[in-house]
């Protein structure tokens, strides 16, 4: 009658004997959880899992950053950086360094008032020079920067033609109609010609002259142009700049 109650004792010593050793392995488990990270990381609450995980969060954040500013850096770039070169990324001929309106360089319109021509800083200029007469290649001239600005759309407010003359002498009437909305002004020859540089082999009333609206003359179109190709520089003027 006393085996059973020996072997019952067996018994309970295993089970106490088991349920000491599962509480010891509970109580290891958690130190090693409570020891710190190994090379010096500390473990964060909510932090991704692993170094590698945390640099691609964050190069993924700097990459959206990019993408949203791309826009204003790409137009930022292309009108102060890649500036335009004759023949290559421009129709036009850039002028280096830029020349700013002369202060002492006076126009008078048809009322005869005496005005500084650098009054009209605050948009872009297209500017021809040439006799008041105005023969055909004149004409031709004014026409072909009408045309430019009306294509301009909802920008062609940024845009004034001026007509330098030469001389005092009387528009033609036909001319003067037909452009009402040039400005058409007399000034100095000699202080025009010593402001815009006219190509090689050419002269200053072979060309059409853009001047941006700080007052910097920055371009100058080749003799005989071609307005399409004139517009398309005037439309990538006005669409990167965000001046005038």
């Amino acid at each position: 009658m006393t085996m059973p109650a020996r072997s019952k004792e067996r018994g309970s010593g295993v089970s106490t004997h088991n349920s000491r050793s599962q509480q010891s392995r509970q109580q290891t488990q958690q130190k090693k959880s409570q020891q710190p990270a190994q090379d010096g990381q500390r473990v964060d609450p909510g932090r991704p899992g692993g170094k590698g995980s945390w640099q691609r969060g964050r190069w993924t954040l700097l990459l959206i950053a990019l993408v949203c500013a791309a826009p204003v850096i790409g137009s930022y770039f292309t009108y102060y950086v890649i500036k335009p070169r004759g023949g290559t990324t421009s129709y036009g001929t850039l002028i280096e360094p830029q020349r700013p309106i002369p202060d002492a360089l006076t126009v008078r319109g048809e009322d005869g008032k005496p005005r500084k021509l650098a009054s009209l800083r605050g948009r872009w200029l297209m500017i021809s020079v040439d006799s008041s007469a105005c023969d055909k290649p004149c004409v031709t001239k004014l026409y072909f920067m009408r045309q430019v600005r009306a294509t301009q759309a909802g920008e062609r407010e940024r845009i004034v033609n001026v007509f330098l003359r030469t001389d005092p002498g009387k528009v033609p009437e036909v001319v003067d109609n037909a452009y009402k909305d040039t400005e058409m002004l007399v000034a100095d020859p000699k202080e025009v010609a010593a402001w815009l540089p006219p190509g090689d082999g050419t002269q200053i009333t072979d060309h059409i002259y853009m001047v941006d609206p700080s007052g910097n003359l920055m371009m100058r179109f080749p003799k005989d142009p071609n307005p399409t190709k004139i517009k398309g520089d005037v439309t990538k003027l006005l669409r990167n700049s965000g001046i005038g």
